[in-house]
């Protein structure tokens, strides 16, 4: 998303909200803009410093092609900084970092622009010393903070900010993206129902390790389903080997998800949602084992399993409490 008008197409309120903004020149101090992964949050607010540093600005809309829109899309504008998380989190280390960093004159204006993405994961001091940096803003400061969920932000910062709430994309028009873009219908489903971004969709497509981990997502499954003593030999030995790094044990955890929503639909006789699993013998078979009521207690866990690892319970530990629950 390069101009307002393409932001309009998947995000027509957001698109009205902060051109109107720009036309009658009020630009928000702060904003925090919150939606899933690949619903624009990054376009979005990469739009916003370019209209703030664009030399040839064209109403709402900048010229994408001048100096400063450039060296904005490349990270690389003395005068736009961008705090990541470092690890799992953003650390005090790097606000204070931040912080010494405005205290100059900009470069090339008297204009500054500071992103946060992954704002979520500030840590307490972190967060409290934005909240300081928000009360006593610049008048040509200003803070774009990104988060995929704004209830984690501290309710005083999001009250200093002018909250910009993205909608999920529609599944049906992105699944007809990715099978133009050459992807069969059952691979668009599973796709659409794991991310909102087409690249990374196409991707995951086509990645030896993704293909690999649904595979031990139905071995896993079916190793419930076996009554064996061997679910925490295969944790340990298969699923942790696989799934290394947390970010990788959300996905295999988001697979479970969907595999398990797959019996339910199965039960309920619901097959045209089905997203991770074909209707097929195979299924049958699950969704005799699995009763409704332990499904929706597994998905129950999974789901809290999801909230621990973004609260830095060691993985580990997450599977294994999540493997004992579905074996109850």
């Amino acid at each position: 998303m390069k101009t307002w008008s393409e932001v309009a197409e998947v995000q027509p309120m957001v698109s009205k909200i902060i051109t109107n903004s720009i036309m009658k020149d009020r630009i928000s101090h702060a904003y925090l803009i919150q939606g899933a992964r690949g619903t624009g949050k990054e376009a979005i607010a990469v739009l916003i410093a370019k209209v703030l540093f664009c030399e040839n600005l064209d109403g709402v809309n900048p010229c994408l092609t001048c100096n400063a829109c450039k060296r904005i899309d490349s990270h690389n504008h003395p005068d736009v900084h961008w705090i990541e998380p470092d690890g799992q989190s953003i650390k005090i280390e790097q606000i204070r970092n931040l912080q010494k960093e405005f205290t100059y004159s900009g470069l090339e204006s008297d204009q500054k622009v500071y992103m946060i993405k992954g704002a979520e994961t500030l840590t307490a001091n972190a967060a409290n010393r934005i909240l300081k940096f928000l009360e006593e803003p610049s008048q040509k400061t200003t803070a774009i903070m990104l988060t995929e969920n704004s209830q984690s932000i501290l309710p005083t910062i999001r009250s200093r900010c002018q909250n910009i709430d993205l909608q999920p994309l529609n599944a049906r028009r992105f699944q007809e993206k990715l099978i133009e873009s050459g992807l069969n219908e059952a691979s668009a489903k599973l796709m659409s129902a794991l991310t909102n971004n087409l690249d990374e969709a196409m991707e995951w497509s086509q990645d030896e390790w993704f293909a690999e981990a649904r595979k031990l997502v139905v071995q896993l499954i079916e190793t419930f389903t076996d009554n064996s003593n061997d679910v925490y030999l295969f944790i340990h030995n298969h699923w942790l080997q696989h799934f290394k790094e947390r970010i990788k044990i959300e996905q295999g955890i988001d697979l479970l998800l969907l595999a398990f929503k797959d019996i339910l639909y199965s039960h309920l006789g619901n097959e045209e949602s089905l997203v991770f699993f074909q209707q097929d013998e195979r299924l049958e078979r699950l969704s005799m084992y699995f009763s409704q009521e332990k499904l929706i207690s597994i998905l129950h866990g999974l789901l809290d399993a999801k909230r621990k690892l973004k609260q830095n319970v060691h993985p580990t530990l997450v599977m294994e409490q999540v493997t004992l629950q579905i074996e109850r």
